[in-house]
């Protein structure tokens, strides 16, 4: 029974770890020195835990399934949070060969930073638009555009914006 809680034990640290890990590095990549610093002393304190409590003794099954299993677990875990989070901006492109005005009207009507380019793609005119979202409001975006041309087609990207522009804090 001793493997069994300590194998849960390092299954519970390991998804802890690796969620911490998945959080830490995505806001490394959005500039939250600080707050990416903070998350790592925590993970690197549950991992020694986790390690620790593998190496303790013999290797069994039940510390070396808890430790993987927790791995993959805690990077799933990791980027729902990061999803739920959805800190930062994404950039929508938008390519609309009739009803580009309107898609840009209604953007712009729920607040959306939004440009307009005239452009010429293989059949004729085509209107480009480039709309900076907040991250958690991509899907939201993404259906009102769709609401008013079915047929455009959309991209997205993340973004880190270098000035504040249309984005004032």
């Amino acid at each position: 029974m001793a493997f069994v809680l300590a194998g849960l034990f390092v299954f519970i640290m390991r998804v802890i770890d690796m969620s911490l890990d998945t959080l830490r590095l995505l806001f490394v990549l959005r500039g939250r020195k600080a707050l990416a610093g903070v998350i790592g002393a925590c993970q690197a304190a549950v991992f020694i835990l986790a390690v620790s409590a593998v190496l303790r003794g013999p290797l069994n099954v039940w510390t070396v399934s808890g430790y993987a299993l927790g791995f993959g677990t805690g990077i799933v875990v990791g980027m729902f949070f990061e999803e739920k989070l959805a800190l930062g901006y994404s950039t929508l492109q938008i390519y609309s060969v009739s009803k580009g005005r309107e898609i840009t009207k209604a953007l712009r009507e729920e607040q959306h930073a939004v440009t307009e380019f005239k452009g010429h793609g293989r059949d004729g005119t085509v209107r480009v638009i480039q709309c900076i979202v907040a991250r958690k409001n991509v899907n939201s975006a993404r259906k009102l555009i769709e609401s008013i041309d079915p047929d455009s087609f959309i991209t997205v990207d993340d973004i880190k914006p270098l000035r504040h522009g249309y984005f004032r804090r």
